[in-house]
């Protein structure tokens, strides 16, 4: 039993869509959990309904939900022809679930509004993608995952029930394979003891994948991208980025640490944890070998490379020249978890502290509202952090180029070099 991962771009488009189809008929024999994620932009697009509707914008949240609306019945209306009413009305159940909820007024957090709205993505992608390969003749059962998959209610980082997830897998997933050899479910999502949706963080479908990976015991995990398998750096800003054929699970967990796109961060815990081979691999053609993750030592590996883009650097500074010692620093920690973020890189010194972090406004502007309590708080926006593993002395140097480096942090492994652009 293996489990398939299929990222947004891989069912981006009716061509995309019809080469998943021809992928999985090689494996018809095989019995696959197939985790999907939503189509293209569709998560972000679905980002700005849930901020309109925050933001007390019914009408635009509704117009912008009826364009994911339209995007997903063309598309169906394109693929398929004996299912296509079927799935229209699988696809309308989806559809009230969100209108019924922006027709209301937020009296809730964000993030729990987030979730509600943007779980429509994975829901909507997989019953197209079910309906289209039940029609060519590729069998397979819908799961609505959150069916499955229990989480607590940190809303947009949620946290899997383990031994709840389990009694599932095992009640209602296991036995499906006795009917069909592919089970079709969502990526990213989960729900809670009360059936209120919650996703897993961007990008968690690798991670969801590997969570079924974990409780079905499979053989291996394969994660499906548009690239050959995992480079050394994003084959988008550096054309003459190199494959890399064989990685080990810690230094895979070091690239997501640092923010590499290709895992997610948590995935590869639940495939350390019982020895599950991940295979990343090329949906565009797949008889290129990719990539194996595994847990076997690798050396000689090149400089890996990671930019974040859209830093917000906060420097804290306490009050009163008192150290910034263990209590202060750990409020702030408090805070990060109360917030759901994670700093990039920190510097701690005599009586400041320093870090920077993914710029989400919301977040950026309560956490320096909170940390005014304890700090005087300023912050500095439009960085970009560069990290090397790996690092060579002049590739740094070509790296940082004319910018102005503002904190440098390094190890014999690894350089971290958070910066600006000079004007």
């Amino acid at each position: 039993m293996k489990v398939f991962k299929f990222g947004g771009a891989s069912v981006n488009s009716i061509d995309r869509i019809k080469q998943v189809a021809n992928i999985l008929g090689s494996y018809q024999q095989d019995d696959l959990l197939i985790v999907i994620s939503a189509m293209g932009k569709t998560t972000n697009a679905l980002e700005k309904v849930a901020e309109s509707f925050y933001a007390g914008k019914k009408e635009e949240a509704l117009l912008l939900f009826h364009q994911v609306k339209e995007q997903h019945l063309t598309t169906a209306k394109y693929l398929l022809v004996t299912r296509y009413l079927e799935c229209e009305q699988t696809l309308t159940n989806f559809f009230t679930e969100v209108e019924w909820l922006l027709h209301d007024k937020p009296v809730r957090g964000f993030d729990y509004y987030y979730d509600q709205i943007v779980c429509a993505g994975e829901l909507l992608s997989t019953a197209i993608v079910s309906a289209y390969l039940n029609e060519t003749g590729i069998s397979n059962t819908w799961i609505d995952v959150r069916d499955i998959l229990r989480t607590d209610d940190n809303f947009r980082d949620a946290n899997i029930d383990w031994s709840f997830s389990q009694q599932q897998v095992d009640r209602f997933v296991k036995p499906l394979f006795q009917k069909t050899r592919h089970l079709i479910t969502q990526g990213f999502i989960g729900a809670t003891d009360e059936n209120e949706s919650t996703t897993l963080g961007r990008e968690g479908s690798d991670y969801t994948a590997a969570v079924f990976a974990n409780l079905l015991n499979a053989e291996s995990q394969t994660i499906w991208k548009d690239v050959a398998g995992v480079m050394n750096a994003d084959p988008k800003k550096f054309p003459d980025a190199v494959l890399i054929n064989d990685l080990n699970y810690s230094e895979v967990i070091e690239m997501a640490y640092y923010g590499a796109q290709v895992i997610h961060p948590k995935t590869i815990k639940p495939l350390q944890n019982k020895g599950i081979p991940l295979y990343v691999k090329c949906f565009l053609d797949p008889a290129l070998p990719g990539t194996v993750i595994h847990n076997q030592p690798v050396n000689h590996l090149p400089p890996i490379i990671v930019i974040k883009e859209n830093q917000a650097l906060l420097q804290l500074k306490s009050k009163d020249f008192s150290f910034v010692g263990e209590k202060p620093v750990g409020q702030l920690y408090h805070l990060f978890e109360q917030l759901s973020v994670r700093p990039n890189l920190t510097q701690n010194g005599a009586i400041s502290f320093t870090f920077c972090l993914d710029d989400h406004p919301e977040k950026i502007q309560q956490l320096a509202l909170e940390a005014s309590d304890i700090f005087d708080v300023t912050v500095e926006k439009g960085l970009k952090l560069l990290t090397i593993r790996h690092y060579e002395p002049g590739l740094l140097s070509t790296l940082i180029g004319e910018n102005k480096v503002v904190i440098q942090q390094q190890t014999p492994d690894t350089v971290q070099v958070l910066m600006k652009q000079e004007n």
